[in-house]
């Protein structure tokens, strides 16, 4: 079905989209990731193709509250175009593990204001709020670390990593893979912290996967990074 008229039309033809597309299968897989959606993702991803960039669309989009709706709107806006307080009030609104992630990676990470809201929100009181500022510092070790105090995030995450509430323990893992990953001179410190900590460390993880415990992680990337 083609998506087309006004936008006030348009979210509804949208929400109808998704809605024929809900997948009690689906769902149930989602809802024990905590999403509460059953609309597969590849899926999604055409009706989102099918719209491209639509930045008032997805503003509307995103009020809805609707899940499968709000990640559409996540693949049609324009990160850049959104104020730093938007989108700080759009990731305390996002619950949903996946319109969580969708929102830090694809949108916060190419937006003007991934600097100034990854300070904030790492020191914010939310643990979920900080997963993202956590998240973001993880992107910035690897690819900007210049200016970043890397030891000190170490001890950080040494000192609270173990007892941290689910996401922000795997976005606080994340960033220690990084460091000990992208900077070699900080590497054994970094296994070492993984090795006592032992977050993860019983994750069960695909024969084709890496595993998230630190230590394995570190040393799988390495590994391959040296074969090539």
């Amino acid at each position: 079905m083609a998506v087309t008229g006004t936008t006030a039309t348009t979210v509804d033809e949208v929400l109808a989209q998704l809605a024929a597309l809900e997948d009690p299968k689906v769902r149930a897989v989602n809802e024990k990731h905590g999403d509460d959606h059953g609309v597969n993702l590849s899926k999604l991803r055409a009706v989102a193709k099918q719209l491209k960039t639509q930045q008032e669309l997805a503003r509307e989009l995103w009020k809805t509250g609707d899940t499968p709706a709000r990640l559409v709107a996540l693949l049609t806006c324009r990160p850049k175009a959104f104020e730093c307080s938007e989108l700080d009030t759009m990731l305390r609104e996002a619950r949903v593990p996946k319109v969580h992630d969708w929102l830090v990676n694809y949108v916060v990470k190419k937006s003007s204001c991934a600097e100034e809201l990854r300070v904030a929100w790492m020191e914010d009181p939310d643990p979920v709020v900080a997963s993202a500022g956590w998240a973001l510092t993880g992107e910035r070790v690897s690819k900007g670390p210049d200016g970043l105090d890397l030891r000190g995030l170490l001890d950080t995450i040494e000192a609270e990593m173990k007892d941290a509430p689910d996401r922000l323990q795997w976005a606080m893992n994340n960033c220690l893979a990084q460091i000990g990953i992208t900077h070699p001179e900080l590497r054994s410190q970094a296994i070492g912290i993984g090795e006592r900590l032992e977050v993860l460390k019983d994750y069960p993880t695909p024969a084709n996967c890496t595993s998230p415990y630190a230590p394995v992680w570190i040393t799988e990337i390495v590994r391959r990074q040296q074969e090539n």
